[in-house]
């Protein structure tokens, strides 16, 4: 890829162009030398062309449905929406996100931005504090490279803010980092500086930069301990009011317009509710939501926590990843092993949740009633069957995973794949 951005869409496109072969697992051995774009013009089944075990496959079907969902329900609620794309780190994905109506994409390292950028995004939220001076110098050059590039990070120190402006001032950029003040959620919590008046000495220390400049607020609700609806709600009545006070010092009068963001994928219903209530500012805020699982969302975790569950009048987000894993050993009546494990399915939070199975007698599809995963190990399932479940080597089993962010960092290039099997389109992560 060269530094040119002008033409994101079909730098998107290009995907198409790559070569399938041995590096991408699951796919068809058949289809080596293929681009990605032949492959799926092909339109093969994903149980009978050709594709092997373990495979993973995202819907076709779910994906736009929740793509469509949460652009609504932003747009509904007044709020601006930038997704976490560290969840799939997939450019195709982010394209699309941006063609439902996001503004950008929130990102978590340097390195992230670099993929993000050399497919063309062109509004990134970095929610970390920078301090590596080597990728500072980086995004000072691609700030001062591309004029139309918007890029923002968290700052939660002062010696945080001292290394960024030592290593920006090095690179001699033109145009200053926007920053905004990461408030944590807690004692114990995760980054962001814990009280009022430490994001006050961080903002100072911004002020006291020319490489820097002070754009707003931010946090994660997420992580504010023992977090229920009173608890999550009171953090986000503090963040606002500290954008309240940070506006009232006058400390955002070089900006055009006020960030405040929140909002993982557990309580943005939370986040909408407490950022109707913010204040008339000195400037327009933009009200930045970031929930990013939501886009194949899952069987666990976030099927225990969406807000939907909580408000079901707003809709319903549907899981979209489905981990196929083929039986191939069936030692007991009790007892059988899939060859799939920790390096296929997202095991993190939950294991994954046996749901369908496939015969491989004549490609009949059953509930996997009695059939329970128990353990993962590197390469294999553990599967405990209650008397009376049918099972036999040979059978595919639906598997439900639970916490995206690890489903997709396994597997480099995803069938995109229709409610019948066929694979519609294959989708390029880069980890």
């Amino acid at each position: 890829m060269t530094a040119d951005h002008a033409d994101p869409t079909a730098r998107v496109t290009a995907l198409a162009d790559e070569r399938v072969d041995f590096r991408f697992k699951g796919l068809p051995p058949d289809a080596d030398g293929l681009t990605v774009g032949e492959l799926a013009a092909q339109r093969r089944n994903l149980f009978t062309g050709g594709f092997t075990t373990p495979a993973i496959a995202l819907s076709a079907e779910r994906v736009e449905h929740n793509l469509g969902l949460m652009a609504d329900y932003t747009a509904r609620h007044g709020l601006v929406f930038a997704p976490h794309g560290k969840t799939s780190m997939a450019p195709a994905l982010f394209a699309r996100q941006v063609a439902h109506g996001a503004w950008g994409v929130t990102l978590a390292t340097p390195h992230q931005v670099r993929v993000a950028r050399a497919f063309g995004t062109e509004r990134i939220l970095l929610a970390n504090e920078v301090v590596d001076a080597a990728a500072l110098r980086w995004i000072s050059r691609e700030l001062d490279t591309h004029p139309s590039f918007r890029f923002l990070c968290y700052v939660d120190s002062v010696r945080g803010v001292e290394l960024m402006d030592e290593a920006l001032r090095t690179a001699g950029g033109a145009r200053p980092v926007d920053v905004v003040v990461e408030l944590g959620a807690g004692a114990g919590a995760r980054t962001g500086a814990r009280t009022d008046a430490e994001c006050a000495a961080v903002a100072d220390a911004v002020a006291a930069t020319r490489t820097l400049r002070l754009t707003g607020v931010s946090g994660y609700e997420g992580e504010v301990p023992g977090a229920d609806p009173e608890s999550v709600r009171a953090w986000l009545r503090r963040l606002v009011s500290l954008l309240a006070d940070f506006d009232s010092a006058g400390r955002f009068t070089a900006v055009d317009e006020i960030l405040v963001s929140a909002g993982g994928s557990a309580w943005f219903d939370a986040v909408a509710e407490v950022f109707a209530e913010v204040p008339t500012l000195s400037a327009p805020v933009l009200k930045v939501l970031r929930s990013g699982a939501y886009l194949s969302h899952d069987d666990g975790h976030y099927r225990r926590m969406t807000p939907f569950n909580r408000v079901p009048e707003e809709g319903r987000l549907e899981p979209a990843f489905r981990l196929w894993a083929q039986v191939i050993s069936r030692p007991s009546p009790e007892q059988a092993f899939l060859n799939a494990g920790k390096r296929d399915a997202a095991y993190d939070l939950d294991l994954p949740e046996a749901q369908v199975v496939r015969s491989a007698r004549d490609g009949a599809l059953r509930d996997a009633t009695g059939i329970t995963v128990s353990a993962l190990s590197d390469q294999h399932g553990w599967v405990r069957t209650a008397p009376g479940a049918e099972l036999e080597v040979g059978d595919w089993l639906g598997l439900g995973l639970s916490h995206p962010c690890t489903s997709f960092d396994k597997w480099q290039l995803i069938p995109l794949v229709e409610q019948d099997g066929t694979v519609r389109d294959l989708v390029r992560t880069y980890f």
